[in-house]
């Protein structure tokens, strides 16, 4: 099996694509707040596959945006390349397709960002610090935490 990455126009057969995979997404739970996508979360994006046999196993889309109140990271009106989502189907994480999602984009976003920035909800953020830190070579930027009080 040999995968191929590319970047992808959203047509109706690519949207109904992501909007399945991201309705496995929320069914996973994994994700605090995540909920399935509509056309609207999706439009105006840069979407970037990863097919195998004509199947789609990962994705990832996000836009540019000119960074404000950023300057402790960055100078101000920085261009960023924004990731909104990147996802891969259980049975492939692990194996490096979200990693060479993520490259792909890097790639392809040279010379119209500066910078990729993202947030991260996930309810397993060792394993989302690695992956990013660690394998991806991001650097931290900030966290917010939650702890519920009993009375």
């Amino acid at each position: 099996m040999r995968m191929k990455i590319e970047e992808a126009a959203l047509t109706e057969e690519v949207l109904a694509d992501l909007i399945r995979l991201s309705e496995d997404w929320e069914a996973e739970a994994s994700c605090w707040g995540y909920r399935a996508n509509g056309r609207a979360d999706i439009e105006g994006n840069r979407i970037f596959l990863a097919r195998e046999e004509g199947q789609t196993i990962g994705y990832l889309f996000g836009h540019c945006f000119d960074s404000e109140n950023m300057k402790s990271i960055m100078p101000e009106k920085s261009r960023c390349f924004e990731v909104e989502e990147i996802y891969v189907i259980p049975r492939r994480r692990s194996e490096g397709v979200g990693k060479a999602l993520f490259e792909y984009a890097a790639d392809r976003m040279k010379g119209e960002a500066d910078y990729i920035t993202l947030s991260t909800a996930t309810k397993n953020w060792k394993a989302i610090f690695h992956f990013y830190v660690d394998e991806l070579d991001m650097t931290f930027w900030s966290a917010r935490m939650f702890r519920k009080l009993n009375r």
